[in-house]
């Protein structure tokens, strides 16, 4: 059985109910699978099948959804691209996975061309042509290529399976109590997983109706709360901080959440008292985009009494704090890293086995994340082992900023490290040591990031340093670089 199916079966039993609801336009459930169809039928026109990669370039639109399922019948593969990245970014991606066609929106359009890859501008329209798609697709497929940036600054690719989709399905079905009569609102970026996968995507199994949102504005988000009334949403902190900055957010009425999810990082517990304080439970899912990503889980009614923990183990997976190399169990109270292991982990980095046999051991996959876990089994993030930065619910690997900055004949040496942002939640900092005579100053350094990366990434401060401190077998250490700059 393929990912299809299950909108097919929705669709011939509530074919009159509203699946997405997206700007003025209702797509019912039997419109959402007229529209699959359309788009297996226009895929096949272009020579898609089995194993064939497509890469999406736009903002959030139901067709994006349309086009994943559309693969998941002829078992082909959507690669999504964060709109947010720069075309040097994008031509590394698109060189990687090679997909044979590029669906870019019209804003997109000028972005998308010379990226590598055969580009179709989406107006909206399938078109279809005469031929006859295989429906081949079944759940043990590879579905989705995400991109997540490894800590050498290159992109890899996390491979899920249809499979994969499925039972994270399930874990956010159990994770939100998700049914028929729920209504999610889902304003985050489908490109990451977290918008795609925590909430939107298990919807839609589950036969729910899904308030799509182009893109995330807190006023907007306010208004389709008080507008829609929606049972369930999906915040990262940075958005959770901009809700409650926002001038409506005291009047309007939060009534209809049953509960809001957040997770991503270690979440103030100022935001979430502060949804606490509207009536609005806030549970929490921890993972990653290799996990699907729901890895634990903090139900609703552990909500209120369990401020800022992590949950516990998703209904489908396993997921353990790892003390050292043997891969046991640490003691409760102990900080390890987290491993987890179930049927919604990918099953690995496209073309990547290097970077397969650095993350998995024995059927685990090693997150890299810190946590501890307490007598009663909850999980409390620690922090990371991986130096990537989170700013806004984006990562930023500091190897992506570092390898820019290496190509400066200006810099000697520098460290990327992340600060505290009270809008971002964290922020990039860069430390540098000029090179002997260089006059390089903060303006200099900035200019070097534009057009290579995406504007969220460059570091928000330039720090000038006479040197890194480094052990003896010269390796930067960061956490003494962040005490040196927290004493300055």
């Amino acid at each position: 059985m393929n990912l299809s199916r299950i909108v097919e079966r929705w669709a011939e039993h509530c074919p009159s109910k509203v699946a997405i609801r997206y700007r003025d336009t209702d797509y019912s459930y039997a419109r959402l699978w007229e529209r699959i169809e359309e788009a297996t039928r226009a895929l096949a026109f272009r020579g898609v099948g089995r194993g064939d990669r497509v890469a999406f370039l736009g903002y959030n639109n139901p067709e994006m959804l349309v086009l994943l399922f559309a693969l998941a019948r002829i078992g082909g593969i959507l690669a999504p691209l964060n709109w947010r990245l720069t075309p040097a970014e994008h031509r590394a991606m698109i060189a990687d996975c090679a997909p044979k066609l590029l669906y870019a929106e019209p804003e997109f359009a000028a972005h998308a061309q010379g990226l590598g890859a055969e580009v179709v501008i989406f107006d909206g329209t399938w078109r279809e042509g005469d031929a006859r798609p295989q429906i081949a697709g079944d759940d043990g497929d590879d579905a989705l290529l995400v991109y997540t940036s490894g800590t050498t600054g290159q992109p890899k690719g996390a491979v899920l399976r249809q499979s994969a989709l499925l039972w994270n399905g399930f874990n956010s079905i159990h994770a939100h109590d998700l049914g028929q009569a729920d209504h999610v609102l889902s304003p985050l970026p489908m490109f990451h997983v977290g918008g795609l996968n925590n909430q939107t995507l298990p919807a839609l199994l589950a036969g729910a109706t899904v308030t799509l949102e182009q893109r995330f504005e807190p006023g907007q988000w306010l208004a389709d709360v008080a507008a829609h009334r929606p049972t369930i949403s999906l915040l990262v902190p940075a958005a959770m901080q901009a809700v409650i900055s926002h001038p409506t957010w005291r009047n309007t009425d939060l009534s209809s959440l049953k509960m809001i999810n957040t997770g991503s990082m270690v979440v103030p517990e100022f935001m979430i008292r502060a949804f606490h304080g509207r009536g609005v439970p806030v549970g929490q899912i921890y993972g990653c985009t290799e996990t699907a990503p729901i890895a634990t889980v903090l139900l609703r009614e552990d909500a209120m009494a369990m401020v800022g923990s992590a949950g516990k183990p998703a209904l489908h997976c396993e997921a353990k704090v790892v003390e050292d190399e043997s891969g046991e169990e640490a003691a409760p109270g102990v900080v390890g890293e987290v491993w987890v292991r179930g049927p919604n982990v990918m099953r690995g980095y496209w073309n990547n086995p290097a970077a397969d046999r650095d993350v998995f051991r024995d059927g685990w996959f090693r997150t890299g994340d810190l946590a501890r876990r307490d007598h009663n089994g909850f999980f409390w993030i620690a922090g990371r082992s991986k130096d990537v930065i989170i700013s806004g619910g984006e990562n930023i690997y500091p190897a992506e900023l570092e390898n820019v900055l290496a190509e400066c004949p200006g810099v000697a040496e520098s460290a990327v490290i992340g600060i505290e942002d009270p809008k971002w939640g964290e922020a990039a900092c860069a430390c540098i040591v000029r090179r002997r005579g260089a006059q390089i100053a903060e303006g200099d350094v900035l200019a070097l990031f534009k057009d290579r990366l995406a504007r969220y990434k460059h570091p928000r401060r330039i720090v000038f340093v006479d040197a890194l401190p480094k052990n003896a077998l010269g390796k930067v250490q960061k956490h003494d670089l962040k005490r040196m700059l927290d004493a300055a």
